[in-house]
């Protein structure tokens, strides 16, 4: 009597969306294209900082410096088109995220606790299907549909009813979400149900 129920989707492993790619972080030190990138910058042993993109290289004497501007000013300054101050950054000091070539194998359930990592490198998190998060406002998100992953996405509401009685969140491009800050500019949103987002 105390037997758990059997999983109807048991058989039929194709009912819901394959995970977005998750992302990979490298360092800036390989030949990776930068101009625009996320970066982490930081040292091996002391912390990482995020939310930072990056321009293109500069050598200075024998020394390689990339230019790291908060994701902030970098989107002000490409929607503007003005100058933002960029602060030069050891090359070694720079990891990029970037997008793995291909998504992972179908793993099973998430295993719960505590996550060790190296403090050699930056680390970052599987992709995290919304409906598994404990709060999503203002998080980075991609909207995956079918075999299409839309990236450079906000969530803008926490998970509420929609209209269609799904479970839903709104989300909006990342232009607009930096734009609502910087202008008080209201943005676009789109209502997506929640299997559809991953947190990145």
């Amino acid at each position: 009597m105390n037997e758990p129920l059997p999983d109807p989707f048991a058989d039929q492993p194709d009912w819901a969306p394959l995970p977005p790619r998750p992302i990979e972080v490298v360092p800036a030190t390989s030949r990776v294209e930068l101009r625009g990138r996320r970066v982490l910058v930081g040292l091996p042993g002391l912390g990482w900082r995020g939310d930072l993109r990056a321009d293109e290289r500069v050598v200075q004497g024998s020394r390689t410096f990339v230019p790291v501007i908060p994701e902030h000013e970098w989107y002000r300054a490409e929607s503007d088109q003005v100058e933002v101050f960029a602060p030069l950054v050891p090359v070694e000091r720079v990891w990029v995220e970037t997008v793995a070539s291909s998504r992972p194998a179908p793993a099973g359930a998430r295993e719960p606790g505590v996550r060790l990592v190296s403090l050699d490198a930056p680390a970052h998190r599987a992709p995290t299907p919304v409906f598994e998060a404990d709060s999503v406002t203002g998080r980075r998100v991609v909207h995956v549909v079918g075999q299409a992953e839309h990236r450079d996405l906000r969530a803008v509401t926490e998970t509420y009813s929609g209209t269609d009685g799904d479970i839903c969140v709104r989300i909006t491009p990342e232009m607009e979400w930096y734009r609502w800050a910087w202008r008080g500019q209201s943005p676009t949103t789109l209502e997506v149900p929640v299997h559809l987002l991953w947190l990145e």
